[in-house]
């Protein structure tokens, strides 16, 4: 993403994205067989609101480094969500967890009042803001997801995942047109071919591939199982962000990464050591 931004706008590599994302499979695989309000709602949330805020916080400050890790509280969004609207049981260890990432973002939020000056120009407040926006994105996408499986029998995930990514592309080329500068609107002609490397990337591995086994993930799971196998995210994104980009990462941010990291292990295996309340009578 950081790569395909010094060529292309926000908008434009949203657009790209999706439109790469569907060719040539939209030729061959057929509409799958549910209610077309999923299709619209997934692309809508997953393709403008989830990337559509990451691509624009990557573009107004923050590290690639600090989003990845940043986008995994789609984690306690999902589990949040997953609660209110699909009656999922908020376990403990998720509780446990829910208290430690919100003192991780609290750290990362003193980042902003208490600068580190090599970092300076990094990340800003409202980058920040967008990430954690694109996560509640994320979450709200996987919820979408587990709905249209339990109202659909025979639900498909290729089918659902090449459709949903039709939606997506005439809002990123309407708000290019619209909040773009004029002198970017052809800008991605001259783009080299490392650019285009990153979106056919993003178009294909990362939105067809690798969405196609999230989803099928969330088709025979729940969400808030699911939704914390994500935690090698942040290691290769703050490996290479740090390795690749020469990003820096500031002291309350390692803060916060190691409370968020520490949250999703939480999660993840923290129903071994951590007793559940017995059950009270209403």
């Amino acid at each position: 993403m950081k790569f395909a931004l010094r060529d292309f706008t926000p908008f434009q590599l949203g657009a790209a994205r999706y439109i790469l994302a569907i060719l040539p499979l939209l030729l061959v695989i057929k509409p799958p067989k549910l209610h077309w309000k999923w299709v619209v709602l997934y692309g809508l949330l997953q393709g403008v609101g989830q990337f559509g805020l990451l691509f624009v916080a990557l573009h107004v400050g923050m590290t690639a480094a600090l989003a990845s890790v940043l986008m995994q509280t789609q984690v306690f969004f999902t589990a949040l969500l997953g609660f209110i609207m699909l009656r999922e049981r908020a376990s403990r260890a998720l509780q446990v967890g829910l208290l430690l990432a919100a003192v991780g973002l609290g750290c990362f939020a003193m980042n902003y009042v208490a600068p580190h000056r090599a970092a300076a120009s990094s990340t800003t407040a409202l980058g920040f803001v967008l990430s954690i926006a694109s996560a509640s994105m994320w979450a709200a996408s996987n919820i979408v997801v587990r709905r249209a499986q339990q109202s659909t029998p025979n639900f498909r995930v290729i089918p659902f995942m090449v459709w949903s990514s039709v939606i997506p592309i005439v809002p990123f080329i309407l708000m290019s047109a619209i909040f773009d500068a004029p002198t970017t609107h052809w800008r991605w002609l001259a783009a080299p071919w490392s650019s285009w490397v990153a979106v056919a990337y993003l178009g294909w591995i990362a939105t067809i591939l690798a969405y196609a086994l999230w989803t099928g993930l969330l088709k025979r799971h729940a969400a808030n199982r699911v939704a914390p196998f994500s935690l090698g995210v942040p290691l290769v994104g703050l490996a290479s962000g740090m390795l690749v980009l020469d990003e820096v990462v500031t002291c309350w941010q390692w803060a916060g990464i190691a409370l968020i990291v520490s949250a999703l292990v939480t999660v993840l295996f923290g129903g071994r050591f951590i007793p559940e309340r017995a059950a009270k009578c209403a």
